[in-house]
């Protein structure tokens, strides 16, 4: 069964870059509704703990490095089949084979630094929207 929330995070690439504004206009113009919003910093903690399933790849230090570099912007997302349509928003991991238009395609430097991160299920979307957000930051 589809949910109609999902989780969102402008990376610190992007929030650097300039793009968030762009970004959620991009997002609101698909139809979402912003439930919850914030612009935070994680720490390192946070950052080992929400990407805990990539603890033993190769990569894992140098994405919380990354993740950890700067401010990002927190989101849950309404919508009806949110994290399907989500997904198809941002477009692939590896910006240079995102379908044109996506956020990822216009907004993402390499497959590290891709801008947007985005729930890949409705489980997960749950669990990280409650990471970041306390229930009564949800409206």
């Amino acid at each position: 069964m589809a949910t109609n929330r999902t989780f969102t995070m402008i990376k610190p690439d992007a929030v650097e870059n300039g793009h968030t504004g762009a970004i959620l206009e991009k997002i609101n113009a698909a139809g979402f509704r912003i439930v919850a919003m914030k612009k935070t910093h994680m720490t390192k903690r946070d950052a080992e703990t929400f990407y805990a399933i990539h603890k033993e790849r190769p990569f894992f230090g140098e994405l919380v490095e990354f993740m950890t570099g700067g401010p990002i912007v927190a989101a849950i997302l309404e919508k009806e089949n949110a994290v399907e349509d989500f997904r198809t928003l941002i477009g692939a991991t590896n910006p240079a084979e995102a379908a044109e238009g996506t956020i990822r395609k216009l907004y993402a430097t390499s497959i590290g630094e891709n801008a947007v991160h985005g729930s890949d299920s409705n489980e997960n979307a749950e669990i990280e929207g409650n990471f970041h957000f306390a229930g009564r930051e949800m409206f």
